[in-house]
């Protein structure tokens, strides 16, 4: 056991999700494979994520509070900022993001950023649509994003 290192999981709609986080914040979730297992201990922290989580899920919570170690370059940094104030139920654009980083012609490299998010659902890049309206990708999968947009009320084509 790593005691740096600290896991909850949450049985969710999507599927497993693993919550890790160190001592001061949460560093990543991610889903769990088919018959995984995690290795850490929990703490505070990670228990009290999967609650916020859990509480998601039951369509009781619609903002998260909680600390999170963001760790990726500056641009997917600022991306990952603007992924945070993107409101429950809502839904935006790569393109759209792109041009409120003031680099309009970057909206592929915000869809590489959204995909390297570390904290799907608690960042929710699963509010990030394609050209008019489709889907794009999800780190956690099709299924889990379209699970997501329907429990938040949001369409998408």
């Amino acid at each position: 056991m790593n005691p740096e290192r600290f896991e909850s999981v949450l049985q969710s709609p999507i599927g497993p999700l693993c919550i890790q986080a160190d001592r001061q914040a949460l560093r990543g979730v991610f889903l769990l494979p088919a018959g995984g297992a995690p290795c850490g201990e929990e703490s505070a922290l990670t228990r009290t994520a999967a609650l916020e989580l859990a509480e998601y899920f039951e369509g009781r919570r619609r903002r998260f509070d909680l600390p999170l170690r963001l760790t990726g370059t500056e641009f997917q940094q600022r991306v990952w900022r603007i992924l945070a104030t993107l409101p429950y139920g809502g839904a935006t654009s790569y393109q759209a993001i792109a041009q409120r980083l003031g680099k309009p012609g970057a909206a592929r490299a915000v869809g590489g950023a959204v995909g390297k998010n570390p904290f799907p659902i608690l960042l929710p890049c699963h509010r990030v649509l394609g050209r008019e309206g489709a889907l794009g990708g999800f780190r956690l999968g099709l299924d889990a994003k379209r699970r997501l947009l329907t429990l938040e009320g949001i369409g998408w084509k």
